[in-house]
């Protein structure tokens, strides 16, 4: 079969597969021009998800007629020269107009500021119909409609209306957060218009524009740099996380990416922090030389590829773990927007456990008395808020025992007093302007996977010896898996042994966690590395098997607790990092002001 040269317009058609996917990769490409453009006024209008219709007009510096001849021509641009290695615009490929006038409508018209009139050019199927003089406001104005016409079998991988248009709406969103000085609208008959106004050098602002006001409030502050690599932005606190992984925004020199290096880092950044199958919001960005990064990875311009990946991931991973650990231990105001939510009329509550019969107890001239509060005495005891063996560990003393707990000063300290102990779970402080109740089991979990994540870094962990080893029966594989990191788990305190061919002898624990369910723990230690085993060893996943041992080894839901311990977790909780949230992600506490529980009962 003899080779032959293709048409220029089935060129253009074949590139538009790769460039222009959707309505919401042309709405990104048209964005982009009009940014690089000068604009500080963009607005986007759609129809049938895009499909239909596409229009985006802007107040940039506009094209005269020559410039717009050429637009419509690919490898024709304005923004590179002769070398990809200091690329600073959004567009640089000349593909962009040319691949969508092969596939749809496409109509252009534009004038320069500095010009009276302005021009329009029009191109359907990837030919020029017309080009002509026409009134123009300065600026340009992009109209897309009937997308993919000349190409049908590209509209029926496409998906619904609706799902085209929150595709555009998420390309908006990105651009927005991007260029914070610049206005942009978004409107049409298949939406409800959506309008970022500038903040200009307000950038938490815009993204409290697209994220919503919670995050100015449980947004932290980065800003780091390491070897001319500066990361700036914002990332939310632990217990501020969402169900997927679409808010979280990352930057290279300005430019919107969804690089997997980059989401893998924020990933690791809050590993031990977010429950699993729930993500963390952020928005980063990454500045550095354009000649260490190549964005020419893909036409679509979505991924990036930097020349040491190891460096950046390490930078993003280092810089929010700083910010976690500084400002990451409050808890997420949402919380007490959820709880005042719960006490709203019609609000349906967790089905009831049936009451006791009224009694004095709980009539109104007798208060009713919280479990292990101040005129009560616990059943039990527990001195300090670590096991008793563990008082000596390196990093994790206990706290000096409190005051009389009916005399504890609540300006203090910023979770205040202890008051009550409600359902053997849940402690109630008192502080200077409102309340805060603590999930005991939670809290406690993260102060034992502190100290013990602390001590991983300096010695092996301080143990305790069983005085008759316990035996655990479990599948010869698992117990394969378990003797292959045995030294590994050795230095988290953790001491085993063979015995037969299936069955663990646990000889020591860590000591920190005092009395442990040795068989439980090591069962779910061998799950967990029957699913994420590798050769490089545990040495990577250690701070998670602590994670788990911590879990096994701290105060239980159900467990009463006298008011000076409350009191010793409170103060505890305050100076440890991350105590915000439990190993899992989940709230250690929720803080309600005094003015929400007044608007509660109607006095403000």
């Amino acid at each position: 079969m003899a080779i032959r040269q293709l048409s220029e317009t089935l060129i253009n058609q074949i590139a538009a597969g790769e460039v222009i996917e959707r309505p919401a990769s042309a709405a990104k490409e048209l964005i982009e021009n009009a940014l690089d453009a000068g604009a500080t006024r963009i607005e986007i209008a759609t129809a049938g998800g895009g499909k239909a219709l596409l229009r985006v007009s802007d107040n940039g510096s506009g094209m005269d007629a020559t410039d717009l001849e050429l637009a419509v021509r690919r490898h024709c641009t304005s923004k590179i020269s002769d070398t990809l290695d200091d690329i600073r615009t959004l567009g640089f490929r000349g593909e962009a107009l040319p691949s969508i006038g092969s596939v749809a409508r496409l109509s252009i018209s534009s004038r320069r500021r500095d010009s009276a009139a302005g021009n329009e050019i029009s191109v359907a199927g990837g030919k020029i119909v017309h080009l002509r003089p026409a009134a123009a406001n300065p600026g340009t104005i992009v109209e897309v409609r009937d997308l993919f016409f000349a190409t049908p079998a590209r509209l029926k991988f496409l998906k619904t209306e609706k799902a085209e248009a929150a595709a555009i709406t998420e390309i908006v969103k990105r651009m927005a957060i991007a260029f914070p000085r610049v206005r942009f609208v978004l409107s049409g008959p298949d939406r409800s218009t959506l309008e970022f106004p500038a903040t200009g050098e307000d950038h938490l602002a815009r993204m409290a524009q697209v994220l919503g006001k919670d995050f100015r409030d449980n947004a932290i502050a980065i800003d780091a740099e390491r070897e001319d690599v500066q990361l700036t932005g914002f990332a939310g606190v632990p217990t501020f996380n969402r169900g997927n992984s679409a808010h979280q925004y990352a930057f290279v020199n300005g430019r919107p990416v969804q690089d997997k290096l980059i989401l893998s880092a924020i990933r690791g950044a809050y590993a031990e922090t977010i429950p699993a199958g729930r993500y963390a919001v952020a928005v980063l960005s990454i500045t550095l030389d354009p000649a260490l990064v190549d964005v020419n990875v893909h036409p679509a311009k979505s991924d990036v590829r930097f020349r040491d990946p190891g460096l950046v991931r390490g930078l993003i991973v280092g810089a929010v773990r700083e910010a976690l650990a500084r400002d990451g231990s409050r808890a997420a105001t949402t919380g007490a927007s959820d709880m005042l939510r719960a006490f709203r009329p019609g609000f349906q509550a967790a089905p009831q456990r049936p009451q006791a019969p009224w009694s004095a107890a709980t009539s109104p001239s007798r208060p009713y008395q919280a479990t292990a509060g101040f005129g009560e005495r616990p059943q039990a005891s527990f001195d300090g808020l670590v096991h008793p063996t563990a008082r000596s560990e390196p990093g994790f003393e206990p706290v000096p025992q409190a005051q009389a707990a009916a005399a504890e000063p609540v300006a203090r300290y910023p979770l205040g007093a202890a008051r009550a102990q409600i359902h053997e779970n849940y402690i109630v402080a008192q502080t200077d302007d409102g309340i805060v109740i603590v999930d005991q089991h939670a809290a406690h979990e993260r102060l034992v996977f502190e100290a013990m994540r602390k001590a991983l870094h300096s010695k092996r962990l301080a143990s305790q010896v069983l005085l008759i080893p316990e035996i655990v029966d479990i599948p010869e594989e698992d117990c394969d898996r378990l003797m292959v990191h045995a030294a590994e788990l050795s230095e988290l305190g953790l001491a085993i042994e063979r015995f037969g061919p299936g069955a663990i002898a646990v000889r020591e624990t860590p000591a920190m966690l005092g009395e442990v369910d040795a068989s439980g723990l090591i069962r779910q230690l061998a799950d967990e590395i029957a699913e994420w085993d590798t050769a490089s060893g545990l040495s990577a996943k250690l701070e998670y098997v602590a994670a788990t041992m911590a879990c096994h080894g701290s105060v239980r839901s159900g467990r009463r607790m006298r008011p000076e311990e409350m009191n010793a977790l409170l103060r505890q909780m305050e100076v440890t990092p991350g105590s915000g949230q439990c190993n899992h992600g989940r709230p250690t506490y929720i803080e309600l002001k005094l003015a929400d529980i007044e608007r509660l009962f109607g006095r403000s």
